[in-house]
């Protein structure tokens, strides 16, 4: 069985917290409720992986994914806390050349928080969102952002 439970230490931005194997069994069910994160307006995603046990292809291919659907969303995937074996498995693969990896969460946020801002600071790419704008998860997870 697979849990994620999420956090919102800013607006734009989520931190799930991945606990159970992520293999063939689960990794849909990492895959969906990601992307709902994702698709709710949180473009910048961190998975803690420190509770996460085994991690199949399928799992790889999750993150890979996942990875694809942030940055499409104007955001990014970072993972943090990797297990030994997983990260054993990203170097071999050579993913971990494309996914951020990280010590801690807090890293992950801070790195994060500091790209977002460099990027909102010089514009952007035309047509991407700079951040100003009150997205489904700040409103959920932050009164104060929502406009009405």
């Amino acid at each position: 069985m697979l849990q994620l439970t999420v956090q919102y230490p800013r607006p734009g931005l989520a931190i799930a917290s991945v606990a159970g194997d992520v293999d063939l069994h689960t990794a849909d069910t990492l895959r969906r409720e990601a992307m709902e994160i994702i698709q709710q307006g949180c473009p910048h995603l961190v998975l803690d992986l420190s509770h996460a046990g085994f991690c199949d292809s399928a799992g790889l291919s999750a993150l890979i994914g996942l990875w694809h659907a942030a940055q499409a969303a104007g955001g990014g995937l970072g993972l943090a806390a990797v297990p030994d074996r997983l990260m054993r498995m990203l170097v071999l693969t050579g993913v971990d050349t494309i996914l951020p990896v990280h010590a801690t969460s807090a890293e992950a946020v801070a790195t994060m928080t500091h790209s977002s801002a460099t990027h909102a600071a010089t514009g952007g790419e035309a047509g991407e969102p700079t951040g100003a704008e009150p997205r489904a998860c700040d409103r959920a997870h932050n009164p104060a952002a929502d406009p009405s």
